[in-house]
């Protein structure tokens, strides 16, 4: 078995009959769409609005089957250049319906009676949330015209930028021990046992960012002045406001979550204390300590021990998810472990014209690799729970998009504690979760800290990369505050993450707050109120691509804007914390 996905359910090959054929199908249904917005002055209303839909359902279709096996493809071999290159033709096809799509839009807004004509239609009623939200969006539409020219002019602007960021810090050398490695691999040092290795890999990684920092720093700030001018041009208050609207999620949820996390951070402080002293540091944590592995856990799993784990767990919790896990194993839905020109870190793929989910994976037998797997199975478990709406009711939010595959962490770990034979393992399997949580709290904050700052400035003045260093270092001093050693930080995180290199997206930092932390507290109601609270989980689930946040919480029973909400979700994060302190004093 080689532990490879497979992809035969989309296509066989770019040479295969039915991808040659779905090549010209798309043509043909892009020039039909286009043609059907073209005549839509006049129409009336209800036919068109549903025949355009219907339209744009059997484009989006045949393109997420397509360029899901390009970007696929692509992730298990980034040396696969026709996989790029088709991908990259496939962009251009979308973005010559965007014209279209716009002018769509702009008809559907345009109906003073909508909620009339919804009703008056069972597939305008399915797609009551998105058609409203469509006459919402139009206050921030520009014309036709001018968005085809901003779609066109992005693949040359940020998209070309975010290209750069991703070229340079994939290529740039690192020297180390007397050879060159990759900045992934470095990176990965962090996690190694050896306090010798992690401190010097530390130190090769923010020798190796001069190298790149000039460049990188003009990425960002054109990124980030692109966002600026585009939300002045649409008339979004702030790229903030922006990020928050696209999420459907209310200003109020964000300001009761990150008033809980202020009132919390001294325990993560003390968290970090707690470790650094166990680990020999008097002054707070050191940055390249930060992941050091505690306690002992030294088994290793075959890919078959893990997924066994986890098909026992699920089961206690829904055969549901139980089921499609088995599902996953058996139909090569995973690409498990990590080759030469494999991508990196994990995902979980939807696929909605297939009905499936495609992982990838860098599984390594570690305890750690277990619960990445969970993690992702949760991703696909949100996409099973979606495949009864309608093709165009498929994308869920931000904040939510994390909720299902934290959820599944959840079930993992207190299992894997709750079995736990020594304090050693305890310690190991609590230390595991606290650096996530951690990195989810404090870690997230600094870097919304530091988006928030870069983009109050960069309409004034260019922000150097020197300049971008000492924004970073006030944003980590604040957000981990007296937990790190301040003389040992990361000026350079702004560099190596790639959320900040999106121009279409801001602010992807508190979603993982708040999927974190949003999962905890629906556990905490699975805790409480056991099968019964199953159904509920799964219609929230299902919510998730037709409501905003609150409402979706709300099947629930939760109340986002609360903030005793937040609080108690960081209030169970807090004992573990006082259990690590006992730990390691112990």
């Amino acid at each position: 078995m080689d532990y490879k996905w497979s992809l035969d359910a989309l296509y066989t090959g770019f040479d295969s009959e039915a991808f040659q054929n779905d090549l010209k199908k798309l043509d043909e249904l892009s020039a039909r769409y286009q043609e059907s917005a073209a005549r839509l002055d006049g129409s009336a209303p209800a036919a068109a609005i549903r025949g355009m839909l219907e339209q744009e359902e059997q484009l989006t279709d045949l393109l997420e089957r397509m360029l899901s096996y390009a970007s696929l493809r692509a992730s298990a071999n980034t040396k696969d250049s026709e996989s790029t290159s088709v991908a990259g033709s496939l962009m251009n096809k979308l973005a010559e319906t965007v014209g279209a799509q716009t002018a769509f839009r702009q008809f559907v807004a345009a109906q003073e009676n909508l909620d009339e004509i919804i009703a008056s239609d069972p597939v305008l009623t399915d797609y009551a949330y998105l058609l409203t939200n469509i006459k919402k969006d139009s206050r921030y539409l520009l014309s036709q015209k001018e968005e085809e020219i901003m779609s066109r002019m992005n693949l040359s602007g940020a998209s070309a930028w975010e290209d750069l960021q991703s070229y340079l810090t994939s290529s740039v050398k690192v020297d180390f021990r007397g050879g060159t490695t990759t900045l992934s691999d470095i990176r990965n040092l962090a996690y190694d046992p050896d306090p010798a290795t992690r401190k010097a890999a530390y130190e090769a990684e923010l020798a190796c960012y001069p190298k790149i920092a000039d460049s990188v720093a003009f990425s960002l700030n054109s990124i980030k002045l692109q966002m600026l001018n585009d939300c002045r041009l649409r008339g979004y208050e702030s790229p903030l406001q922006r990020a928050l609207y696209n999420a459907r999620m209310q200003r109020k949820t964000l300001d009761a979550m990150f008033s809980a996390i202020d009132e919390y951070l001294p325990k993560f402080w003390a968290y970090l204390r707690g470790k650094a002293k166990a680990l020999g540091h008097e002054n707070g944590m050191p940055w390249y300590d930060m992941f050091a592995p505690m306690g002992k856990s030294d088994r290793k799993y075959t890919v078959e021990e893990a997924q066994q784990v986890l098909l026992q767990l699920f089961s206690s919790f829904d055969s549901d998810l139980r089921d499609m896990a088995a599902e996953a194993f058996a139909n090569d839905w995973i690409d498990y472990l990590p080759r030469d020109g494999k991508v990196g870190g994990a995902f979980c793929a939807g696929i909605q014209p297939i009905r499936q989910s495609r992982i990838l994976t860098n599984f390594d037998g570690t305890y750690s690799d277990i619960v990445t797997l969970a993690h992702e199975l949760g991703h696909a478990f949100h996409n099973v729970n979606l495949y009864s709406h309608r093709p165009l009711n498929k994308e869920y939010s931000m904040p939510v998009a994390e909720t299902a595959s934290t959820f599944n962490e959840n079930i993992v770990n207190n299992a894997a504690y709750a079995a736990a034979q020594s304090d050693e393992e305890r310690l190991a399997i609590l230390e595991s979760q606290l650096m996530d949580a951690c990195q989810i709290i404090c870690d997230i904050y600094s870097r919304y800290l530091f988006e928030t700052s870069v983009f109050e400035l960069r309409g004034r003045e260019f922000l150097s990369a020197d300049r971008l260093c000492e924004l970073m270092l006030e944003a980590q001093k604040k957000a981990y505050g007296d937990g790190l050693d301040h003389s040992v930080l990361h000026p350079y995180m702004w560099l190596c993450k790639s959320h900040y290199y999106s121009g279409s997206l801001s602010f992807y930092n508190f979603p993982y707050a708040f999927g974190g932390l949003f999962a905890r507290g629906l556990y905490a109601k699975y805790r409480a109120e056991g099968e019964a609270f199953v159904p509920k989980y799964k219609a929230m689930l299902h919510a998730t691509t037709v409501m905003g946040a609150e409402d979706a919480a709300a099947i629930a029973g939760i109340d986002l804007t609360d903030h005793a909400f937040w609080e108690s979700s960081l209030a169970s994060i807090a004992k573990d914390i006082d259990e690590f302190l006992r730990l390691t004093e112990k």
